[in-house]
Formats: structure tokens, C-alpha cells, sequence
């Protein structure tokens, strides 16, 4: 077998020499660089971790691919699959330093646009084949593929990531097509196996669809049943189990997702057993569903974790293609129609806060005093009275012929409460609201293909702002890209685009303030809520570190992230036999506050 491995390893190197593609091979280290590495930072899991059980978790929608580029990839299943593949280095989630990853080792170069990296020579692919410089080669003949069919990465690796140089097979640069600030985030691409996807070709979107490509890290898809589940199995011979900042971690053998659509048909299956972990943040079921014979026996344990980090933008964004918000006042009609402050006080029990704007909790790079708009009727009628419109006979505003009416679409099914009191709230204001619930795959794919009306939704956040991809109008007006609102304002993108060139720090910290001014203005999103703390449940055989999370954690029990969970096997024991005989332990709610935003 190691034969056969090292002979393809062999043909996959002098395949690599012969094509090239977008590398530069056969130049000279530069001299006088300087090293970099970090085992210095704090481990952040426990030392009393062990290697074992089953964690199972619910979906609510099945991946429409098991690609991570293309056509459907981009849904909320793609985070499982892209955790799994490590990048040249990661960042420490506490001290948000430097950390080796497939890279032991890094390196600045002088003009602002290089880095250099020493690839670990213990790295492999899940199928035995070793990782070298070649396959971050490949990376870019890949993302610049037309045969792949995701227009954001061809523009991404064509017009930002100029090259990567191959100098042996552990030693490569990565270099910017300019200049940047925190080149560290943009330049630790991953890498991609040639040896499995060889030559690209037209068929690509469905010759992968469903296919199981070679990773890099712990898990693997090991079984997957189309439609109902997907089965991850931690690799114990994994190449990177023993690397410092990976001590107490990915500790579960098996990850089974299943799809269970409906949330409170999940919430009624984690009560039964059928799963580990149930998300409890919403004050009902904090307050009200919780308050069962597993939580009150101490079967199930409670957790109230405050992070401190970059809030998700969760809110309305409307989409400017459609005629009716073509018009800004309109926009800003709707953003005053909705009335959040009343769902949070009386849906969420005033438990969860008015989000500003998109770009809250970046410290320096966020303006704040932008402040969202509150709910007023006075203000609605004078932007539609403003663009001639009037109320018509059922109260809803109208002109020539059109009323003011618009589809919100959503996934979550939590979400449809919230949107029960908005549309009330926003009818009393002359704006019909129609929700259309679907599940996350349909959503998600509606938003990235612009048909929607409003798209109720929340985007990952970055360490930094980024603006281009979400407000650029360079994405504008096409499907499979992020900028859903199809903003196009290009005074907009001059700012945009200084922010993406600038090198100087203070000067990026003024120009996202100008930008973030400039998107409210613009008026194309409503923000909603936000929380800095998040709550779950859980069966009390898991088991969570001192702290049991990190400053960025968004989810304890996230088997592939941050989270440093590990199974016990003889508290599940314990508790099977406390559960036949009616035993009860002392119920257990936790409330961290380590990562507590101060004030």
C-alpha cells in the first residue's frame, strides 16, 4: 500500500511540473527571511479529555451538494465539510494570534504582499497522500476554473491572489495581487488534491456532487443516506492529532446529522434522547420548554455562555432589483415599518438587544453612532407621501395601480412568531408583509439566485469587515454571489475599494466607519437582534472544559469548531440506570460570564 501511495505521489509530482497552471516553480528561497511559528499561546481544551461516543445532531434541511464550490454549495451543511479542511495557519481563538496549522512555520515578506510558509511534512490527505506545495498550486488553477462555475471564486483567485510560488514540496509562497494590512487572513488558503480531481472538466457540478473529496482534518464523511442524514467519522490515525493547539480536541469518534425539519419536533427528539444538544437561547424555551422532568432531574444540564465577538448582521435585506425598493424612500418606509423593539419586549421577553447595523462589535472599524430606525408610523407616511404614494381603502399603501406589499422570506421556523408581530405591526403602518417560510437549502439558494423580495437572514462574520463581496456592485445584479440587496451604488464602491487597497490601519478604521455611514443610508437592511451570549441544553454525559468555551465560541457543542466537548462514558451509564429507576440528580444550569463584554 505505502508502495502505491508514494508511486502516485511520484506521477502527481512530475503531473504538477508539467502543467504548472498558476504556479511559479524553480525559484530561489529569498535570503534573509525571518521564521515565524507559536506554541506559546494557552491550550484552550481540557487536559482531561478523552477519545470517544456518538454525537448526534439535527439539520433542518438536507445539503442540496457535498461540493464547497459551485452551484448550491454555499449553504449552511458546507461549514461541517470546510472545518474539516484545514488552511496553511489558524488563528488562536482567545489571543487571536498566529497558530501553525498545515504550516509549522511563516514568514513576511518585505513588500507587503508575500507570505512564505514550511509546509508540516507529516500532513496528509485523508487517503494516505502526502500534502506539498503543489496542492496550493492546484488551489488556484482550481478556483480560477470556469468548469467549476462559481464566479466569486474565479474573480476572488484571479484579481486577489496573484500566485503561488512552489520552491520544494514543504516550502511555498502565496502572494496578493497587492499590498495588504492582515495579509495573514487573506493568504492562508487551503489546499486542493490534484491527485483526486486531476483535469478539470465541463461536468464537473455533477460529476462532484455528492462525491467525498480528500480533506485534511479530523473528520471525514464516512456514510451519508440522501435526504435524511450524514455521518462523519473521526480519523484516528489523523496526521495532526498530536499538534499542540489540537490537545483535547475533536475528541467524538462518530458525528451523526440527521434531518429533523421541524425545530420543535428536534426539541421533542433531544427530550427523548434521539440527540445530543439543543439550542435553548430563545426565552421560551429557556424559560418555559425547558422546564422538564430531564432539566428537572438533572438528566439534562443547562448552560447560559456570554462570548465576546463580532455580532451576526441577522435582519431584513431587501432586495433593490425589485421595482418597488428601486426607490430609497420606500426603503426607508420599511425599515420604519418594522416595529423590533415590540417583538423583543414582548416575544423575547426583553431578553435579546436592537441590533444597530451590520457591522457591529469590530471595536474601531464599527461607527457607533449609527443607530437602527425605530418604529414610526409619522415617518412611514412621510417617505411614502414623499414618492406619491397614498393609503389605499384597506389602509395599504398604494400608487398607480401597486400596493405596498412584500414577500419576506425566512427558515427558521422560531423566526415565524417574530414575524407574526412585525407584519401586525407593519400593517398598522399601511405595509403588507407576506412571510414564506422554506427550508434552509430552498432559502439560501432563493437569496444567492436574487428572487427574493426581503430575505430574512443572518451572515457568518470575519475578523475584519468586508465589504466587497456583500456591497460591491461588482456582485451586483447576478446570481451566486453574496450581495443579495444587488446594492450598486458606485460612489459606494470607491470607498470600498480604498478600504480594500489601504495598508494603513487608521486609515481602514475611518473608511469602514464612512462605508458602514454610507449603507445605512443606502437603506437596503434592517437590522433586527443580537445577543452576546447564546444558551443550550445537553445530556450530562458531555462534557465541557474550565472555561467550557472560548472568547469567539458561538456553539459548545460544535464537534468540528472551537468546541472542546468530549463524551463520558460512565456518567452515560450512571444516567441510563438513574433514568430506569427514577433517580434523580441535582439539576444543573450554568452561567459562564468569562467572556462577558465589559459595560
Amino acid at each position: 500500500m505505502r508502495q502505491q501511495v508514494m508511486a502516485r505521489f511520484i506521477v502527481l509530482t512530475l503531473a504538477f511540473l508539467v502543467w504548472g497552471g498558476t504556479c511559479v516553480a524553480g525559484e530561489t528561497l529569498p535570503e534573509g527571511i525571518t521564521w515565524l511559528t507559536n506554541h506559546e499561546d494557552p491550550v484552550f481544551a481540557s487536559p482531561h479529555a478523552v477519545k470517544g461516543g456518538v454525537f448526534r445532531s439535527a439539520i433542518a434541511s438536507y445539503p442540496l451538494t457535498f461540493r464547497t464550490v459551485g452551484p448550491d454549495s454555499n449553504g449552511s451543511f458546507r461549514s461541517n465539510i470546510g472545518a474539516n479542511q484545514m488552511s496553511l495557519v489558524a488563528l488562536h481563538p482567545n489571543t487571536e494570534r498566529i497558530i501553525p496549522a498545515l504550516a509549522t512555520h511563516w514568514a513576511f515578506g518585505d513588500d507587503k504582499k508575500t507570505m512564505y510558509f514550511k509546509l508540516d511534512p507529516r500532513a496528509r490527505w485523508s487517503d494516505g497522500v502526502p500534502v506539498t506545495a503543489g496542492d496550493f498550486a492546484y488551489t488556484m488553477e482550481f478556483m480560477r476554473s470556469k468548469d467549476i462555475v462559481a464566479p466569486w471564486y474565479n474573480r476572488y483567485y484571479t484579481e486577489e491572489i496573484e500566485k503561488v510560488i512552489v520552491y520544494d514540496d514543504h516550502t511555498l509562497a502565496v502572494v496578493s495581487t497587492r499590498a495588504e494590512p492582515d495579509l495573514h487572513l487573506k493568504l492562508t488558503i487551503s489546499p486542493t488534491p490534484r491527485h483526486y480531481y486531476g483535469k478539470i472538466g465541463k461536468d464537473f457540478v455533477g460529476r462532484y456532487n455528492w462525491k467525498i473529496v480528500p480533506n485534511t482534518g479530523p473528520y471525514q464523511i464516512s456514510s451519508f443516506k440522501k435526504g435524511k442524514e450524514v455521518v462523519f467519522t473521526r480519523k484516528k490515525d489523523w496526521w495532526a492529532k498530536d499538534l499542540h493547539y489540537n490537545k483535547g480536541r475533536y475528541n467524538v469518534n462518530k458525528v451523526i446529522f440527521r434531518v429533523v425539519r421541524d425545530f420543535n419536533t428536534q426539541w421533542e427528539y433531544f427530550r427523548k434522547g434521539r440527540f445530543d444538544t439543543f439550542r435553548i437561547t430563545y426565552p421560551k424555551y429557556w424559560y418555559r420548554k425547558s422546564a422538564t422532568e430531564v432539566v428537572d432531574k438533572g438528566y439534562v444540564e443547562r448552560i447560559w455562555f456570554f462570548n465576546d465577538t463580532r455580532r451576526p448582521p441577522q435582519g431584513f435585506y431587501l432586495n433593490e432589483d425589485r421595482e418597488i425598493f428601486k426607490d430609497r424612500n420606500v426603503r426607508l418606509a420599511f425599515a420604519y415599518a418594522m416595529n423590533v423593539d415590540k417583538v423583543i419586549n414582548k416575544v423575547l421577553r426583553g431578553d435579546y438587544f436592537r441590533l444597530k447595523q451590520a457591522y457591529q462589535g469590530y471595536g474601531e472599524y464599527t461607527d457607533e453612532t449609527i443607530e437602527a430606525r425605530p418604529y414610526d408610523i409619522d415617518k412611514v407616511a412621510e417617505y411614502m407621501t414623499a414618492s406619491g404614494w397614498t393609503r389605499g381603502g384597506d389602509g395599504i399603501w398604494e400608487k398607480e395601480g401597486k400596493r405596498f406589499s412584500v414577500e419576506v422570506s425566512y427558515s427558521f421556523d422560531e423566526i415565524t412568531e417574530r414575524l407574526v408581530v412585525l407584519k401586525e405591526e407593519a400593517k398598522k403602518a399601511g405595509v403588507e408583509i407576506r412571510i414564506q417560510k422554506l427550508d434552509n437549502s430552498a432559502a439560501f439558494k432563493k437569496f444567492l439566485e436574487k428572487r427574493h423580495d426581503v430575505a430574512m437572514m443572518a451572515w457568518s462574520t470575519s475578523f475584519h469587515p468586508r465589504y466587497w463581496q456583500t456591497y460591491h456592485s461588482d456582485n451586483a445584479h447576478k446570481p451566486q454571489t453574496n450581495n443579495i440587496t444587488n446594492t450598486d451604488n458606485k460612489e459606494l464602491d470607491k470607498y470600498i475599494d480604498r478600504y480594500h487597497n489601504s495598508l494603513d490601519e487608521e486609515e481602514r478604521k475611518v473608511l469602514s466607519r464612512k462605508i458602514q455611514r454610507m449603507l445605512h443610508d443606502q437603506a437596503n437592511f434592517v437590522p433586527t437582534m443580537m445577543v452576546p451570549y447564546f444558551r443550550q441544553a445537553y445530556w450530562r454525559w458531555w462534557r465541557l472544559p474550565e472555561p467550557p468555551g472560548t472568547k469567539h465560541s458561538s456553539d459548545l457543542f460544535d464537534p468540528f469548531g472551537d468546541s472542546v466537548l468530549w463524551y463520558d462514558k460512565a456518567r452515560h451509564e450512571e444516567t441510563k440506570k438513574a433514568m430506569k429507576k427514577k433517580k434523580a440528580f441535582e439539576p444543573v444550569t450554568i452561567i459562564d460570564e468569562t467572556f462577558k463584554p465589559k459595560g
